[in-house]
């Protein structure tokens, strides 16, 4: 059976069984402070399990892309080594919210493995929670009872709390799980031993390919567990696993989900599949990886420094370093696997098929801009091994080996290669060392404590007004203690707010609640999953009591005014750029809106004024909005509403237009009843954030106003101090001129100065040795008049060593200049020179062995350097 066929006749086999199937959330994570990236089928039920939200269907099934590099789950450098470990990976799961429980779940998984995918049955083993004296938890009687009716107790395995109870986190919804493994092994090998001591040991053929979860608790922040109103069932299952077994593959690598990908990386790099195990980790490596880039891209995620960008931006580094130093691929590869990849998951996933292009180049830019950098890395490690030999020492500090790390993406086990190729050895444990360092430094800047919520009324849900009102009369359903960098504040949840809470870019509303004298500021407003929670820096004294609560009404103002225009903005580029355009990120608050946008080229002066003049001219005809509430999806999209890749759409949406024929948006937030109130619109910068990627920024009302108001007076201050010309620009070209002129003749007398200096220095050449030495402290005017004077007196001396101490402007500088005759006949090195030199003047630097220079910040130490160059000849 073929993967795709797998993956569907999971879906309809539970669709059979009145589940409801439920597309895949986005890879990125955008409304939990807890996590980066999607790590389970879970999350995007995470809100039932909690209770902040009624389930629209009880019975659920789903395919979910998910991700584990990070936290509790990091299964990064198992990939590739292994054959079952994956970044990125598909988690078949069936849920019941408050519906059916362990005697369902136990047999439908039961009846779908072994009835219609049809896995021997002697190959299955099951376990089930074990208890825990610390959780004062019994044994999982139940599931085991109805387990007997299935299969006989020697197939049956209890299991630690480690193996068989699932948690969320340190706290949340948990409970004891059943986990389903399949010994893939032969028979011969069975026969030696049997698979029941080797489950949840680890065996690359004895691998667990379902997890039956029974959510029956609420674990506390004190560690105790709390009984839930309701009890759910929460599945998963591994796709790329499960392909394995009905395929019955010894590697998830040797499935159809994989082979294709491997193929392709066989003909580009020449080398075979099966043949030698570090080229065939390498080949691993990057067809595991290039799911987890091109998918979180396609979700909205780029390659970047910090956060989740910075964990991709690993993961396209990891599997680009393996095709270079084990498959020579020393040019960018991984963007030509897009093809194929939206040929195998275009149907499943179809916006990685409708985004193919511009995934494609932004790896492609980042594959570039990274090979670059590890070419870098190499030159760095060459000088490295000649600083090393220089001091006759053999070990590369882990300082040293961690910096290359940190800095240019070489991890150790690359490093420690190209250091053994040279009889060199790395320090590992200083590596470590410094590696647990960062560890320490990021854990004390993340330090974060969140207490239990602590209940003050009954909890109905949460009524969001803030479309239609600026205040309400709202009572607090639950609050709780937040610990960071900040100090000590409070989160509220109300059961009715006018608070718009941060989403879309658009940023949280400010405010206050205000009972009686007492008046609490609301200083931002974010979701948690669905759940709307305000920050406060303190906990009013009477909780209990009705609120009234008022949106800072200016504020709004200002934002709404830039998030319409954010929407006629976007609408824009597309008449202008084209069709391409899609929104890669957006940020709206009451001083500006940014707005980032796929897109190749810088875009044009003349294209930006177009892009202004269509949204003020839609801003003039003051286009009245039109709001489309709870309109069921596909509705929306038949009305050509645009959604965005990587955000989650329910059932229901609710759809913004400004004009039919130019803005029709899905969009949860909040703007103008009409477009004349943003009055202006204005862009004041465009350029590029990321590959493929460009950002306008651009200011709206009052802000707009202000700006060109001070473009106004600025202009007035210029033809103020040039005596009020009649043509501004002409005047201040006509200045430019005569600058340029100036600047011309000081270039003349300063080459004639340096002319005479380098006849000066000529005659004060003195022999040493067979070479012809310059040892001189002078003025120059520039660093490049130093580099040129040093290379004119090289080329006219021959066989030159030229050592100069120059005073520029105040600033100590040092230049080694070498015939390259020398180099090969003495061992000479003007790198290695300036940097012992540099030492006299407190600095630093470096270069060729025919030309370095250096820097510092003793003017005082250059005769010292004369004296020190002298020294080291005579």
């Amino acid at each position: 059976m073929e993967a795709k066929r797998i993956r569907s006749t999971f879906i309809e086999f539970f669709e059979s069984k009145q589940h409801h199937f439920v597309p895949s959330s986005p890879i990125v994570v955008k409304n939990d402070p807890t996590l980066m990236f999607t790590n389970a089928g879970m999350n995007q039920f995470k809100d039932y399990f909690l209770g902040n939200e009624v389930p629209k269907a009880k019975r659920v099934a789903n395919s979910q892309k998910c991700l584990r590099v990070s936290g509790k789950h990091n299964d990064l450098e198992e990939v590739g080594v292994d054959t079952y470990h994956h970044t990125m990976f598909e988690m078949l799961g069936n849920w019941s919210f408050g519906d059916y429980f362990k005697k369902e779940a136990i047999e439908w998984a039961w009846e779908l493995l072994t009835t219609v995918y049809q896995l021997p049955k002697d190959r299955l083993y099951v376990s089930v929670f074990g208890g825990d004296k610390g959780d004062q938890l019994d044994r999982d009687n139940e599931a085991f009872d109805i387990w007997k009716n299935i299969v006989s107790e020697d197939r049956i395995i209890f299991g630690s709390k480690k193996d068989n109870f699932w948690e969320m986190g340190d706290t949340g919804p948990c409970g004891p799980c059943s986990e389903i493994h399949v010994d893939l092994r032969t028979d011969v090998e069975r026969e030696r031993e049997s698979g029941y001591d080797l489950v949840n040991n680890d065996h690359p053929q004895v691998i667990e390919i379902w997890n039956l979860v029974f959510m029956q608790f609420n674990r506390i922040s004190d560690g105790s567990l709390k009984e839930l109103p309701a009890k759910h069932v929460d599945t998963g299952m591994g796709f790329e696993r499960l392909v394995r077994a009905v395929q019955n593959k010894s590697s998830n690598y040797d499935t159809d989900v994989f082979m294709p990908f491997i193929q392709a990386i066989e003909k580009k790099s020449g080398k075979k599949y099966g043949e030698d195990e570090k080229t065939d980790i390498a080949m691993r490596v990057i067809v595991d990886h290039i799911r987890a880039i091109s998918f979180t891209i396609a979700d909205g995620q780029l390659p970047s420094n910090n956060k989740a960008g910075y964990v991709i931006r690993r993961i396209l580094r990891r599997a680009v370093r393996y095709g270079y130093t084990f498959l020579d691929l020393q040019k960018p590869f991984l963007f030509e696997l897009l093809p194929l990849l939206a040929e195998n998951f275009g149907e499943i996933f179809p916006e990685i098929a409708m985004q193919q292009d511009f995934i494609s180049k932004v790896i492609q830019e980042e594959e570039a801009s990274f090979l670059r950098t590890l070419d870098n890395g190499l030159k760095i490690l060459d000088q490295i091994k000649l600083d090393l030999k220089e001091k006759n020492e053999n070990i590369i500090d882990g300082k040293t080996s961690f910096e290359l790390y940190d800095t240019f993406g070489f991890p150790l086990d690359l490093t420690s290669l190209i250091a053994r190729e040279n009889g060199i050895s790395v320090d590992e444990k200083g590596f470590a060392i410094e590696m647990e360092k960062q560890k320490s430094r990021s854990r004390a800047a993340a330090e974060h404590e969140t207490g239990d919520w602590v209940m003050v009324n009954e909890d109905e849900g949460v009524d969001f007004i803030g479309y239609d009102h600026l205040e309400s009369q709202s009572n607090i359903i639950k609050y709780r203690l937040i610990t960071d960098k900040k100090g000590d504040r409070y989160q509220l949840v109300l059961d009715k707010t006018p608070f718009y809470a941060e989403s879309g870019g658009q940023v949280g509303d400010q405010g206050w609640l205000i009972s009686g004298a007492e008046k609490i500021r609301v200083l931002d407003t974010k979701k948690e999953n669905d759940l709307i929670v305000h920050f406060v820096d303190k906990l009013p004294s009477a909780p209990e009591m009705t609120f009234h609560c008022k949106v800072e009404s200016e504020k709004r103002r200002l934002i709404i005014n830039n998030h319409t225009a954010t929407h006629l903005l976007q609408a824009a580029l597309k008449q202008v750029l084209g069709d391409h355009v899609q929104q890669k990120g957006s940020l709206v608050n009451d001083q500006l809106l940014r707005f980032d946008f796929s897109h190749f080229a810088k875009v044009t002066d003349e294209e930006i004024a177009k892009i202004e003049s269509i949204v003020n001219s839609k801003i003039r005809a003051n286009i009245p909005l039109i709001e489309q509430r709870n309109v069921p999806i596909e509705e929306a999209k038949n009305q050509g509403a645009m959604a965005l890749f990587g955000e989650k759409y329910g059932e229901f949406v609710r759809v913004i237009t400004f004009d039919k024929n130019f803005s029709v948006e899905l969009c949860g937030g909040i703007h103008v009843p009409s477009t004349g109130a943003i009055g202006f619109f204005k862009i004041v910068s465009e350029g590029s954030v990321a590959s493929g990627v460009r950002r306008i920024e651009a200011i709206t009302a009052d802000a707009a106003e202000s700006f060109l108001n001070a473009q106004v007076n600025l202009v007035k201050d210029l033809q103020e101090m040039l005596k009020n010309p009649k043509d501004l620009k002409k005047s201040v070209e006509a200045l430019l001129k005569e600058r340029n002129e100036l600047k011309k003749e000081v270039e003349v007398l300063q080459n004639r100065q340096t002319g005479a200096l380098k006849e000066e220095l000529l005659e004060k050449a003195i022999s040493i040795d067979g070479m012809n030495c310059v040892f001189a402290q002078i003025s120059v005017p520039s660093a490049d008049a130093l580099k040129k004077l040093s290379f004119e007196i090289k080329n006219e001396l021959g066989n030159a060593l030229v050592v100069l101490a120059a005073d520029i402007e105040g600033k100590p500088q040092i230049a080694v200049t070498i015939d390259e005759a020398l180099i090969a006949s003495k061992g000479l090195n003007a790198g290695n020179m300036v940097r012992e030199l540099a030492k006299e003047i407190g600095g630093g630097g470096g270069g060729q062995p025919f030309f370095a220079t250096a820097g510092g910040k003793n003017l005082g130490g250059l005769p010292s350097v004369i004296q020190k160059a002298k020294e080291m000849f005579s």
